[in-house]
């Protein structure tokens, strides 16, 4: 999936964002969390973790 439709996603729905790119641990739990208490960060942690350049 291209860069570009997992940030659009990011913006949208920032758990199945971090979903797809790293898979289910701590990154998605903590997306989940950041998502659910306030929105925008959740959607900051999931840009992070996909445009980032090293794996996990």
């Amino acid at each position: 999936m291209s860069t570009l439709v997992k940030v659009l996603l990011a913006i949208f729905l920032p758990p199945v964002a971090v979903l797809i790119t790293v898979g289910f641990g701590l990154q998605f739990l903590l997306n989940i969390l950041l998502t659910l208490m306030f929105g925008i960060p959740g959607m900051i942690h999931a840009v992070w973790i996909i445009t980032r350049d090293r794996p996990l």
